[in-house]
């Protein structure tokens, strides 16, 4: 073993088991994907009925603002243009929305700071009770819980999943929300709404397409996230070592205390934790837990001790270690990190594992799946978070050339554009693509491509479309049919905590029907579960 690295300790779990790869099954938020999406759903928001709201939205006069638009001061960047029959003018003197108007369901408003409370009010069975900064709790068929500054989480036939700061998951599908095709000026999915003073996901009309277009609610979404775990507050490193020093100590152990402590702590709390046990046992605290625990257990609470970076370069490591390699491992891991994440990642297996991963990579892998990951290790994607459309014009038109537009496929060509694109020009390149093929991107991959090189281009184009979706999908993948692929819903239960794990429950739930939790809880048993169960926030 090589000297540490500062963020890395010698902790060595067991091999990680083999790791199953779901199949693509339509991808939510996609251009092209099912429009009855969510499964089961008649009719997504706008178009046909509103859940909640008693009819078809918009609302009857009477409704939300009156003519004129809202607000009178200080409200909504912008104003906010006229909506046929909207929830009723502001009060005198203050810009919040105003009494309600007849619709039912709106709730009364509260205060005057714009929206409400700054939510839209009480509820009364449509939008919810306020909350700062956001649309509201969800009500049944509602917008859905808030995430600050933006539309908020998934409900029945609600906007789809949540990216914080922004829309909904990025996407033009009906039913799931997210950002209409360049070009229009719609909030979520694909209806008639238009709301002319709010934020074009395209060039506004008359504007050249080869101006290049900030994408604000898209550039939040993707970088603004929401973990299940969060720093304790009032922490105290050495009093959790004693806890988990006394649940260890003498005949049996206390696995809810270690639970406690441990699924409830930051990734650098835990780090302080076990510096304290040892300063003051003079004991290494992952040999003590690896002493009382065993099995799945063990492995969750060993990873969930290991420095985020390491985890990863270690996940790597014993992907190609030995016989075989775990292809979808390295696919899972070097195609959703970001820039910095791979950089840290590459440094940390040259110095805990003393090895360099693109010699590894060469050995392990070979022909465009090896030419893909090799690019992905250099960390170099592009990741200013504006999109240039005319260049995703230019993209999509050379993809089409590379593939359907002639015989063979043109690998190389693929490579270039998604391994150095940044996310959000990968997102308007798989719009700009179907409206020129009339064919989504990722069915062209699957087409063109077959084996690890389709499996990791269609990874990196599904974090671009939905990241939470892809990591819900491949929690599905880990538990669905005969037994579990326990490493594999360690990994992303652990590595997405402290990251995005509560949008990918929303997401997970939207896909599936079903709850993570739910899932989790028929596929697993004992203290793993518990375990799990509290990582997940449940």
């Amino acid at each position: 073993m090589a000297t540490s690295c500062v963020c890395c300790s010698g902790m060595m779990p067991k091999d990680i088991m083999s790791y199953q790869y779901p199949g693509y099954q339509g991808f939510p938020g996609y251009p092209g994907s099912d429009p009855s999406y969510p499964p089961g759903q008649q009719q997504s928001f706008p178009g046909g009925q509103f859940p909640g709201a008693g009819g078809a939205f918009p609302p009857a006069a009477g409704g939300f603002p009156a003519a004129g638009g809202y607000p009178s001061a200080g409200g909504f960047p912008g104003g906010m243009p006229a909506y046929p029959g909207g929830f009723g003018a502001p009060p005198a003197g203050g810009p919040g929305y105003g009494a309600p108007s007849g619709a039912p369901g709106y709730g009364a408003p509260q205060g005057d700071g714009g929206f409400g409370a700054p939510g839209f009010g009480a509820p009364g069975g449509g939008y919810g009770a306020p909350q700062a900064g956001g649309y509201g709790a969800p009500q049944a068929g509602g917008f859905g819980a808030p995430q600050a500054g933006g539309y908020g989480a998934p409900g029945a036939q609600g906007y789809g999943a949540p990216q914080a700061g922004g829309y909904g998951a990025p996407g033009g599908a009906p039913g799931y929300g997210g950002y209409q095709q360049p070009g229009s000026q719609n909030y979520g999915a694909g209806g008639p709404g238009q709301m002319p003073g709010g934020y074009p996901t395209g060039p506004a009309p008359g504007q050249s397409p080869a101006v290049t277009v900030q994408h604000q609610p898209y550039a939040a979404a993707m970088t603004a996230t929401q973990g299940t775990i969060r720093p304790a507050a009032n922490f105290d490193a050495l009093s959790d070592a004693e806890k988990l020093r006394k649940a260890m100590k003498g005949f049996g152990t206390d696995e809810q205390v270690i639970i406690d402590v441990v699924s409830n702590r930051s990734n650098d709390q835990r780090q302080k934790i076990k510096a304290a046990f040892k300063t003051a046992y003079g004991k290494d605290l992952i040999k003590d837990l690896k002493s009382e625990l065993s099995g799945n257990v063990e492995e969750l609470i060993i990873a969930l001790f290991m420095p985020s970076t390491y985890y990863d370069a270690w996940s790597l490591y014993h992907a190609m270690k030995g016989a075989g390699t775990q292809e979808r491992v390295l696919i899972e891991i070097l195609c959703t990190r970001t820039n910095s994440e791979i950089k840290n990642i590459v440094a940390c297996y040259k110095n805990e594992f003393g090895r360099d991963i693109e010699k590894d990579i060469r050995s392990d892998t070979s022909g465009h799946f090896e030419r893909l990951l090799i690019s992905m290790c250099q960390g170099n994607r592009d990741e200013n978070q504006t999109v240039n459309y005319q260049q995703a014009e230019q993209d999509a038109q050379r993809l089409y050339q590379a593939g359907e537009g002639k015989l063979g496929t043109d690998e190389s060509s693929f490579n270039l554009v998604l391994a150095c694109r940044s996310f959000p020009q990968i997102k308007a390149l798989t719009e700009a693509y179907a409206k020129l093929s009339k064919r989504d991107l990722l069915s062209t991959i699957g087409r063109e491509f077959s084996g690890y090189i389709e499996d990791g281009l269609k990874a990196i184009l599904q974090c671009a479309i939905n990241r939470p979706a892809f990591f819900a999908e491949r929690l599905y993948n880990s538990m669905k049919g005969a037994g579990t692929n326990d490493s594999t819903l360690i990994r992303i239960i652990v590595t997405r905590s402290e990251i995005d794990l509560v949008q990918i429950k929303q997401a997970f739930q939207q896909m599936y029907q079903k709850t993570l939790a739910t899932m989790i809880s028929s596929d697993t048993s004992g203290d793993y579960r518990r375990m799990l169960l509290s990582i997940s926030g449940q």
